[in-house]
């Protein structure tokens, strides 16, 4: 089983009034073009977040039509920049999937081949930062309880610190030792694959594979310093595949752009 996740879309409508210096639809256009030429094809696109830049319905509707050509099915969750109930009109949990009975949280689960997705709405209202409070994490305790099927949890923001101190601060600021303690009890949790930092981090959470997807536009600067700046680069586009086989969960990532090769190694 072949997993693609794309994450911080960012998408936003032309605004001729507006100098953009980032196109984030020729870009997401790039990686859709990109994954639809890997061979094989993915059996399913994970969408983790900050999908539309402003939350509107036609930023969503836009999305929608971008992603039509593709074959496989998609599951969609909120990052900080989406409008819940705008998402859910336009990209709304499959049928089939088990939802948490309440009015605002996008939250569901639902099988997919051989594999479990939960997916966990972190958003707070108005809020850059995430958190899971008892509700959420009670109907996650439920879920891992009730089926021990290989499951992957799916998070805007990562439940752990990266050490990108401006993305720190908006990070999981409430239900990460408790999450933590549930993926550490329950063995059937493969990985917990987050959005929001714009770039491929990787971690141990709970003795699981904690990681994050590079954005389909920009990408957050790589600065490490306890006082670094807020910025983003214009380094190239990406998007992460992973790859369910022989019951190991193994990541790639995938750069998109126009690079020399591959050449035979002959040729080196």
């Amino acid at each position: 089983m072949l997993i693609a996740q794309f994450s911080d879309l960012h998408l936003r409508l032309a605004d001729p009034a507006r100098r953009d210096r980032v196109d984030t639809v020729a870009l997401l256009r790039a990686c859709l073009g990109h994954l639809q030429r890997q061979d094989p094809a993915p059996d399913l696109l994970l969408l983790t977040g900050d999908l539309a830049e402003s939350g509107r319905d036609a930023e969503y509707a836009l999305l929608r039509e971008l992603l039509r050509p593709l074959a496989c099915p998609l599951l969609a969750i909120p990052g900080n920049h989406d409008e819940r109930a705008a998402l859910r009109r336009h990209l709304p949990p499959p049928a089939g999937a088990e939802r948490l009975a309440h009015p605002d949280f996008m939250q569901y689960a639902i099988r997919v081949g051989a594999l479990r997705f939960i997916a966990l709405d972190t958003v707070v209202a108005g809020q850059p930062h995430g958190e899971l409070c008892e509700l959420r994490l009670r109907w996650l305790e439920q879920q891992l309880g009730q089926d021990e099927r290989p499951a992957v949890l799916l998070m805007h923001h990562p439940p752990f610190a990266t050490g990108i101190a401006h993305m720190d601060a908006m990070g999981l600021l409430r239900g990460a030792a408790p999450l933590e303690q549930l993926v550490a009890r329950h063995p059937q949790v493969q990985a917990v694959l987050c959005g929001h930092l714009h770039r491929a981090i990787q971690t141990s959470f709970g003795g699981r594979l904690a990681s994050t997807a590079p954005g389909t536009a920009h990408q957050i600067a790589l600065d490490l310093r306890p006082a670094g700046p807020a910025s983003f680069v214009l380094e190239p586009p990406g998007y992460l595949l992973h790859l369910w086989q022989g019951g190991r969960l193994l990541s790639h990532q995938a750069v998109v752009g126009d690079f020399a090769g591959p050449y035979d190694f002959e040729l080196f």
